[in-house]
């Protein structure tokens, strides 16, 4: 029995992680978010709401400045300061702040904000269990070593979420009469935007695919549906 406490331990350090990290999330986010008001953007997703048979779609504002839009476990939608920024200063249109929405809102839908609290906490008990192990077979580097499996894993995992979520988003804007031009306008922009934050690392450790892997994605499912 005493063998096994180490994962034991392991497994209850990653529970308790993952409720430290939601409470702390959604303290945040209440704390710096407002909600979003621009007319044109809230025109669109309006037709959205209507594609989906929903009364509306709320889109909050994060107060930090980092290009980014998320969704959290509860159902909520954020786009950051920063990327409102883009919109305000012409560098994006309000159809692809739009597409980021019908995205996350993709990330909603299939359940991926919750499931990937639930596999931070597995990735964090993993990675304290698989570093004790490691640790006494490979002294010096086994926490190394355990942290780029469970790091390769994660990435791996959110790179499937990302493709998912891509597809949801260009059925959503397609119905919605908004298309996916503004979508892959958008990708082809990330990196200008984010400043090249990916940098040349590998794709199989880039927690989102490349965007012209995006493009290729969405571009071949749009041109099924149009052929079908």
């Amino acid at each position: 029995m005493l063998r096994f406490t180490p994962i034991l331990l392991a497994i209850l350090y990653g529970i308790a992680m993952w409720h430290f990290s939601s409470w702390r999330l959604r303290k945040e986010l209440d704390q710096k978010s407002t909600e979003l008001a621009d007319p044109r953007i809230a025109a669109l997703t309006r037709r959205m709401a209507e594609a989906l048979d929903l009364p509306r779609i709320r889109v909050n504002i994060y107060e930090i400045t980092p290009v980014n839009g998320m969704a959290v476990p509860d159902g909520r939608i954020f786009l950051t300061r920063g990327f409102l920024d883009k919109y305000t200063a012409g560098e994006v249109t309000a159809e692809e702040l739009a597409s980021v929405i019908a995205h996350e809102l993709g990330h909603v839908a299939l359940n991926h904000t919750r499931r990937r609290l639930i596999d931070f906490s597995g990735q964090n008990a993993m990675r304290t269990a698989l570093g004790m192990v490691l640790s006494r077979l490979v002294p010096g580097i086994g926490g190394w070593i355990a942290t780029m499996l469970t790091s390769l894993l994660a990435a791996r995992i959110s790179r499937g979420d990302e493709y998912e979520a891509d597809a949801y988003a260009a059925a959503l804007l397609t119905r919605a009469e908004i298309g996916v031009d503004p979508q892959i306008r958008l990708f082809e922009k990330l990196a200008s935007l984010t400043d090249s934050q990916g940098g040349a690392a590998p794709a199989w450790l880039l927690s989102h695919p490349k965007p012209e892997e995006r493009i290729a994605a969405i571009r071949k499912l749009a041109d099924g549906w149009s052929t079908g």
